[in-house]
């Protein structure tokens, strides 16, 4: 029963890893938690790090296939936020240590996908520049990753969803404004 315990192992380390921060969590604390010997953890992961890159993994395929199509921008960085708040608690401890480079390595792997997937839908059929959708899909996906960082490093303390369809909104009005103005000339 291998999956049974690889799987008692991952959620082992994410009820940890939502209690104390990461470096505060050792395989002995994973093991006992388990009921099982430091062997069984060793047969089916390298190290901590390695744990833990493998369930962020899974979280990102997970997320992307709920999310097959995105049908605004506000939708994207909805899926982004979502990937953040399912471990709300363990995200921070994992933001706040020495793996924060993997956490945003795969943070900035569903800012891509999610604004890609947005993007390719939303010019489907149009004749636009390889090069002008490649320069859009960019910026919005470091302006969700961005501001999801940002979030991060505030504690989380805001309602992310809102912030983000309140952006959207008055973007909206903006644009329409500039084009407004652009008309009077």
């Amino acid at each position: 029963m291998p999956n049974f315990t690889k799987k008692a192992i991952e959620e082992a380390f994410l009820s940890l890893l939502d209690e104390r921060p990461l470096n505060k969590i050792t395989v002995k604390d994973i093991v006992e938690a388990c009921g099982i010997n430091r062997n069984s953890f060793y047969y089916h992961f390298q190290d901590l790090p390695t744990l833990l890159e493998e369930i962020i993994a899974q979280r990102v395929r997970e997320l992307i296939e709920m999310h097959p199509t995105v049908d605004s921008l506000e939708d994207c960085f909805d899926a982004a936020a979502e990937f953040v708040l399912q471990n709300r608690r363990a995200v921070l401890h994992i933001y706040n240590s020495l793996s924060r480079d993997v956490f945003e390595r795969y943070l900035m792997e569903v800012c891509l996908y999610v604004v890609r997937t947005y993007v390719e839908a939303d010019f489907a059929g149009r004749p636009v520049d390889g090069q002008d959708k490649e320069m859009l899909i960019r910026y919005h996906k470091c302006e969700c990753f961005g501001n999801i960082i940002d979030w991060l490093n505030s504690g989380m303390r805001d309602d992310i969803s809102a912030y983000f369809h309140r952006i959207y909104q008055l973007k909206r009005g903006w644009e329409g404004e500039i084009l407004r103005r652009e008309a009077g000339r």
